[in-house]
Parts: structure tokens; sequence; C-alpha cells
């Protein structure tokens, strides 16, 4: 249960996700989620019952290792766009960077932390365990969301890149897949391709990051 006391990261990190599909999309020429009120960090705006509250409540109560979810997609009309094959990837792109950079954020916000707590105190120099501990699972659910974010299955993000980088049938027949994206997902999580693929990924980017840590706190 301790994981719940976490759950605001998620929330954020998701939060975070969606306003910056909306605020690309909104550069890009389409003010759709901008209009709807969708560009806020108002959590509730975002908030998905299942993917927002159910997973992650019960990823932590069954003590799962991992603190996963998601908000609900901010509305998006390509046909508002300048150059639609282009600014669809730029707007796709924008969350799971987004992620990526409150990860580095995080690990920046530690490193500080530590250097606070040792001008407090130079000789423990102690980070309260809360705080390591926050921003900790702020660096990996970040890393987890934007990594898992950029596999190419419908609706994930990544699907959109791939849709977009195809001939414009092939892209249609592509993302009609829609609905059933999600069963191959399940599947795919279910024989553990997806961990095999995004573990070693993350794992490498986390310890870059802890590297970063270590050597600005040294």
């Amino acid at each position: 249960m301790f994981q719940l006391v976490f759950l605001p990261v998620l929330v954020f990190a998701v939060v975070i996700h969606e306003c910056a599909h909306g605020v690309v999309a909104k550069w890009c020429g389409d003010d759709t989620a901008y209009r709807e009120g969708r560009i806020t960090l108002n959590p509730i705006k975002h908030v998905d019952l299942v993917g927002t509250i159910l997973v992650p409540i019960v990823l932590a109560v069954l003590n799962a290792g991992i603190l996963f979810g998601w908000a609900k997609p901010v509305p998006v009309n390509p046909n508002n766009f300048r150059n639609v094959r282009r600014d669809d990837i730029y707007v796709s792109m924008a969350g799971p960077a987004s992620n990526f950079l409150i990860a580095f954020l995080s690990a920046l916000a530690l490193v500080a932390a530590w250097m606070i707590a040792k001008a407090v105190n130079p000789q423990s120099g102690d980070v309260s365990p809360f705080v390591e501990g926050l921003l900790l699972n702020s660096i990996n659910i970040n890393l987890i969301l934007a990594l898992f974010n950029l596999f190419p299955i419908p609706p994930l993000d990544g699907s959109h890149v791939v849709a977009s980088l195809l001939p414009p049938h092939l892209g249609e027949q592509y993302r009609s897949l829609g609905f059933m994206g999600l069963f191959i997902m399940v599947a795919m999580m279910s024989l553990g391709i997806i961990d095999t693929v995004m573990s070693p990924i993350f794992l490498y980017l986390r310890n870059i990051l802890h590297s970063l840590i270590i050597t600005l706190t040294s």
C-alpha cells in the first residue's frame, strides 16, 4: 500500500503527458483541446476512472512493484494541422517527450535536495526518505510511461508515428486497427513481450540518470 503514497506522482505524469499533446496540437493549428479546457494541470479534467484510479490502486494493492496508468486522451483533430503527417508526429511525440523531460528534471531535483541536505546538515546530509522515494518514483514512472507509449501499437503514441510515415492508404489501414490494438497490447503484455523489450531500455536510461545524480552529488 506504500505505493499509493506516490499516486499523485503518476497523476502528475499522465496529466503533463496529455497537456503536452494539447499544447503542441495548438502550436500546429488545432485548438480543439484548448477550446475544451483540456490544456490544464487540473487532474479532474484528465482523470480516467480505470486508467488513473483503478489500475494504479490494484497494482499498489497487489504490490506489483510498478505503478502505472493513463489519463483520458486529449481531443485532437488532425484536419486542423498545417501539415497533417508532420504535425501528427510532433503531437504524438510530445507526450513521451514530456515524460522524459520530467524524469530528467526529477533527477536534477534529487541532486538539489541532496545539496540542500548537505548544506543544512554537513555531517549526515541525508535527504528525507519520502522526498527521495518521491523523486526516484517520478524518474521510474515517467520513463515507463514514455517508453510504453512509444510502442507502435494503436492507439499508443508510437502508432501515430508509424501511420504518418507509411503511404497514406497503408497508414489509414494501420490506424483502423483501433480497438484491436488494445487486444494486441494485452496479449503482448501477457506474453512478456513488452516487458522484454522495455526493461533493457528502461534500465539503461534509469542508470544514466542515477549516474548523473551520483556524479553531481559526489
